[in-house]
């Protein structure tokens, strides 16, 4: 029986510094609808699943 694996929570921070984009970029995307799936806190700070970053970053592949 396999153990289920945890996603890694990443930070707004995190995914901008990975990502080398501004802040404001991801608040632009994230506004519009075209960044990757994040999620409130009820604390009000953001987080993002590494899984739903992922997702979002193959829909962005430049297929040829």
């Amino acid at each position: 029986m396999s153990t289920p694996t945890v996603s890694e929570v990443l930070t707004i921070p995190e995914v901008i510094r990975e990502w080398r984009i501004p802040r404001a970029t991801f608040y632009r995307w994230r506004q519009l609808g075209k960044g990757p799936k994040s999620y409130k806190l009820p604390n009000g700070e953001v987080r993002i699943r590494r899984t739903d970053l992922d997702d979002w970053l193959k829909t962005l592949e430049d297929f040829e």
